[in-house]
């Protein structure tokens, strides 16, 4: 099975060194030295990682064959994509492959139905989960603890505890509205807003 590992970024340098946006938990294993890859658009690869390292919190890698700035930034944009065993999970428990949470659906912890994962984000900061809602809608939930308080792969489940206002953006505007008026009230008498009130 094919998973994308990471996208090329920008040139670094004028080696062929290019910045890679990480979208896989094991950098090490699927974007190491030696690792062949396929590509999106298909006829940038495959490629093979000859060399690589962190810079500023940013993975760089180099490839064989990719020698000067003007062949790296040719490469800008590309999907690199390894080839993976379905079967396989990571080591730690606590970690997923995208695939294993791809089309999973997502509840309160009500039971209150969310919708199903239609795509997963890797951001710098945190991993987001895009969720398609049975009206069609979207909603963007982060792929954090606090958030996501389970993910049970033998019932095809992932469990929200999502914030007020993560879910109906509704529910925020009013939230925001009466933090508003609330401030007015209080303005020029001490003591009289809650702290917290939201």
């Amino acid at each position: 099975m094919q998973l994308v590992v990471g996208r090329i970024g920008r040139a670094h340098g004028i080696k062929g060194e290019v910045t890679v946006e990480v979208r896989t938990d094991e950098p090490e294993l699927r974007l190491g030295p030696g690792a062949v890859l396929a590509t999106d658009p298909a006829g940038a690869g495959p490629l093979t990682v000859e060399s690589g390292r962190v810079h500023s919190g940013r993975l760089l890698l180099r490839f064989t064959g990719v020698a000067d700035r003007n062949a790296a930034e040719a490469l800008r944009n590309t999907l690199l994509i390894a080839e993976v065993d379905p079967d396989e999970t990571p080591e730690d428990p606590e970690e997923f492959y995208d695939h294993q949470l791809m089309d999973l659906e997502v509840v309160t912890v009500d039971g209150t139905v969310v919708g199903r994962i239609a795509e997963i984000s890797h951001l710098p900061s945190q991993d987001l989960f895009i969720v398609e809602r049975p009206d069609g809608g979207e909603v963007m939930i982060p792929f954090v603890s606090e958030i996501v308080t389970e993910i049970d792969l033998d019932a095809q489940r992932a469990v929200v505890d999502p914030p007020r206002g993560l879910l109906d953006a509704a529910e925020a505007e009013v939230a925001s509205s009466r933090e508003e008026s609330s401030e007015e009230e209080g303005s020029g008498e001490e003591g009289t807003r809650e702290e917290g009130d939201a």
